[in-house]
């Protein structure tokens, strides 16, 4: 009853119509509004055939309100009606919404009927939580991977991107992470992907559990660029609603550069200049606005980000990646010289950075970790001698015992999809790697065939 008298207070009391003067494109120019538009605003318009097409206002040129469809643009015509929409872009989620798959409109597309919606509204395009009111990130939060619980630990409200080029493996980290981080609600959006994937990820990394916990954001890669962006904002926009509730939410996105390049082909169409690669500003100015809404709020519940990026040509210093780093409270790089050698996940502990260490832990764990990454710096140093066979073994301690625990290491850091270590385990096995004696030779006992380290 509640939602039904909402609904009816936010009727209009007058409407407001325009016509289709022009189509450009995929840029729809619409007049007679007048002062009764803004950027951001919500269009529909009526086709010939009796269709409706939603737009978004996305500028204004000689009086006329330049628009983007969230569909195909094939029926309209010079001439249509337009009707501006009733209400602010906005959703209304509810605890119904677990479960369900949904796309950038809030609209279910798993077949499994229509959702109920809450009271509140939240706005699409919310502001992030004041600076000053925020609280603290909270203690540590078990991602489930050995590799990022001991060398990138992650803590409740911070936020972590995922740096990979293509076909290296980010998508499999990402549906372990779904998987095995231990959260309350899980908020997943699947922004500009494949489409066959997104079945993929709820029926086999998701699993009915995993699912009954999330909710599950799709806009893929054929669709236009304001679903793509509208798919971004969605999945914050639900996460903010569980995070309200006091509930710890973990917000995967794959991936930010899709979002980044729709941003950039809807800032390319309404005639924005192209900065660094193509890239417009609007795009440097909008990854912000969309990366600081995950976090800590101002209530018990938090927002755990982690974002997926796509570097294209594997260079981590592209317009993207440089900046979504510097936004981020920590980024994890996946290298494709350590997936072509058969280790996944392919993290690069070397280069990936969690900015709560070392305050997170223990000087014990902090020492411990810290003489890990001693050793696996001392023979990435001297690999390509060793592999050329041009380092005499006694020639330098560190390096000798580095050489003799490195596969000790890789062992380690090799983890099969299904398989789950939590914070204690893995520094259990890492401390025992550490303490593992070794020769005068540089030798270490070698582990049998198969095994795992305990």
């Amino acid at each position: 009853m509640q939602s039904l008298i909402a609904e009816i207070q936010r009727l209009p009391a007058y409407r407001y119509y325009g016509r289709v003067v022009s189509v450009q494109g995929l840029l729809v120019e619409v007049a007679g509004f007048q002062h009764s538009l803004s950027v951001g605003s919500h269009l529909s318009i009526q086709g010939g055939d009796g269709s409706e097409l939603a737009c978004e206002v996305v500028g204004f040129r000689n009086e006329r309100a330049l628009c983007m469809p969230f569909g195909p643009v094939e029926g309209v015509g010079l001439g249509c009606k337009v009707v501006v929409s009733d209400e602010e872009p906005a959703i209304r989620p509810s605890n119904a919404w677990l479960g369900r798959v949904v796309n950038a409109m809030g609209e279910p597309i798993d077949g499994r009927g229509p959702i109920p919606s809450g009271i509140r509204a939240y706005p699409l395009r919310a502001s992030p939580p004041p600076a000053h009111s925020r609280a603290p990130v909270g203690d540590k939060l078990n991602l489930g991977v050995r590799a990022l619980n001991c060398f990138a630990t992650c803590c409740r409200g911070q936020r972590m991107g995922i740096f990979a080029g293509s076909g290296v493996g980010k998508s499999v980290l990402l549906s372990m992470l779904a998987r095995q981080t231990e959260s309350d609600i899980a908020v997943v959006g699947l922004i500009g992907e494949r489409g066959r994937e997104v079945q993929e990820f709820i029926r086999e990394n998701l699993g009915e559990d995993g699912l009954a916990r999330s909710v599950v954001v799709v806009a893929t890669s054929d669709e236009p660029a304001l679903m793509r962006r509208q798919a971004a904002y969605l999945t914050l926009s639900i996460a903010e609603f569980f995070r309200d509730q006091g509930a710890d939410v973990l917000c995967l996105m794959d991936s930010v550069t899709r979002f980044a390049m729709a941003q950039r082909e809807i800032g390319l169409s309404c005639g924005e200049p192209p900065a660094s690669k193509g890239y417009t500003p609007t795009v440097f100015s909008e990854l912000p606005k969309l990366l600081e809404r995950a976090g800590t709020g101002e209530g018990q519940g938090t927002i755990t980000g982690l974002f997926t990026v796509l570097v294209e040509g594997d260079d981590h210093s592209e317009p993207v990646a440089d900046a979504v780093r510097s936004i981020l409270d920590g980024h994890i790089v996946l290298d494709r010289a350590i997936a072509e050698r058969g280790r996944y996940p392919a993290i690069d502990v070397l280069r990936s950075v969690s900015r709560t260490m070392p305050k997170c832990n223990s000087a014990e764990e902090t020492a411990l970790i810290r003489r890990a990454r001693q050793l696996l710096a001392s023979y990435e140093d001297m690999a390509e001698m060793v592999r050329l066979g041009a380092y005499r073994a006694g020639s330098d301690p560190e390096v000798d015992e580095a050489v003799a625990r490195f596969p000790h290491f890789e062992a380690f850091l090799n983890q099969a999809p299904d398989e789950t270590t939590d914070f204690a385990t893995a520094l259990g096995q890492l401390a025992e790697i550490i303490a593992m004696p070794v020769g005068l030779s540089g030798d270490a006992p070698s582990p049998e065939p198969g095994a795992q380290l305990r």
